[in-house]
């Protein structure tokens, strides 16, 4: 062993494996495993979407259409340098146009991504349209919709807008191209006035396309009045059908004889009046008071009387027979004599007071008063009940006054 050292050679080879072992104990300590060596060097490329791209111009005093809201970035690289930039998304896309002059330009977009990884941007280049800016004020109008689904018999009446006017802020084509600003107010079940309800302004061309611009204010305050107009009209009693045999129809009548009605006021003035729904008078046989609902026209509400009296005359005829004749003012001592102590009488009135009348409701009157013997032609005076008028079936009857006295002298 002592004779290995004393060679040179020994030496030499022994040195050469030292060397080595501490070389490759070096290399462990910086690098600990082959997979990270392997890894660090492996390329990769990953692809992230809709990444936004920044405008660099003066924007106070230009306005730039044409680039895209989103472009496509693929990122190639080792994953050391491509995976925080897909993490954290610290990078930017943009398109430089300063020092442009108005009009249309092709220009490339740029990214600020460091050079160890190489970038592609898709589109790589875009055409841009470079306009002076402007401004202009515009009046705002209010639109309602669904106003025909408002509360029943409810309307607009007025409305406000606060602000009235926007200031629009975009290139001067854009600004001269503008044909309405507007707020949409839905309507639908509205039954009260609305108060400072905030709504989104909508710009539209002359075509009526929307568009994107930029206002001093994106919502406004509309107020709107809503009112439920009436008024008073008349009621006509409609009738179906017809009244029974011996029944005619006297009168009949609401007893109420108007009715507050609401709708819109366009409604209103076309109706001069109301009708109830048809009543059936073949169901009727005497006089009374029947509920009759209301026949409303479309869009017409009366709350307050859904239904109404109705108050039916129904007069009758009805002819009474055996009614006897009744005498009066005959002088004493004498005595009367005619064919027929009874006659038919024709009375007129109201058929439920009719069909209950009989003979000895009815009276037929022959006044005698100072009729002197002889025969005499005397009116029959007929009597009957308050509101029923009686004819008799003869006007007149031919009397016979006697004195017995003289009789006997002969």
């Amino acid at each position: 062993m002592d004779n290995w050292f004393k060679s040179k050679w020994f030496i030499r080879i022994l040195s050469l494996v030292f060397a080595v072992t501490l070389y490759a104990f070096v290399s462990v300590s910086e690098t600990p495993n082959s997979d990270a060596t392997f890894s660090s060097s492996t390329s990769s490329t990953e692809t992230v979407d809709q990444i936004p791209v920044d405008i660099r111009i003066d924007r106070e005093r230009y306005v730039v259409s044409g680039v895209p809201e989103g472009v496509q970035v693929s990122l190639q690289g080792t994953p050391a340098s491509v995976t925080p930039l897909l993490l954290q998304r610290n990078f930017d896309v943009y398109v430089d146009l300063e020092g442009l002059d108005e009009g249309t330009h092709n220009v490339e977009l740029q990214h600020n991504i460091s050079s160890d990884v190489e970038v592609f941007i898709e589109p790589k280049t875009i055409t841009v349209e470079i306009e002076e800016r402007a401004s202009h004020e515009f009046t705002v109008t209010a639109d309602f919709i669904n106003e025909d689904m408002m509360a029943a018999g409810y309307e607009v009446v007025s409305y406000s807008i606060e602000p009235e006017t926007v200031t629009i802020m975009s290139s001067r084509t854009v600004i001269n191209s503008i044909g309405a600003v507007k707020v949409y107010v839905n309507m639908d079940g509205v039954d009260s006035s609305i108060n400072n309800r905030e709504l989104p302004v909508n710009v539209y061309d002359l075509q009526g396309n929307e568009l994107n611009v930029s206002l001093d204010t994106e919502s406004i305050q509309v107020s709107v009045e809503v009112n439920n107009p009436s008024k008073s009209v008349p009621i006509s009693v409609e009738t179906t059908g017809e009244l029974g045999e011996d029944l005619e129809l006297g009168s009949i009548s609401a007893n109420s004889e108007e009715v507050e009605i609401y709708s819109q006021s366009d409604v209103l003035e076309g109706i001069a009046e109301v009708t109830t729904e048809p009543l059936d008078l073949s169901g009727i046989e005497e006089s009374g008071t029947v509920e009759v609902p209301l026949d409303l026209p479309e869009n017409v509400q009366a709350p307050e009387t859904e239904e109404v009296e109705v108050t039916v005359e129904v007069e009758g005829t009805n002819v009474i027979e055996g009614v006897s004749l009744t005498e009066e003012g005959l002088a004493d001592g004498l005595e009367a004599s005619y064919t027929d102590p009874e006659l038919e009488v024709e009375v007129t009135g109201d058929a439920s007071v009719i069909n209950d009348l009989t003979a000895s409701d009815i009276s037929a009157v022959l006044d005698l008063s100072d009729l002197e013997p002889g025969e005499h032609e005397v009116p029959v005076q007929i009597e009957a009940p308050d509101g029923v008028t009686a004819t008799g079936s003869v006007e007149e009857i031919t009397v016979e006054i006697i004195d017995p006295a003289q009789t006997e002298e002969e």
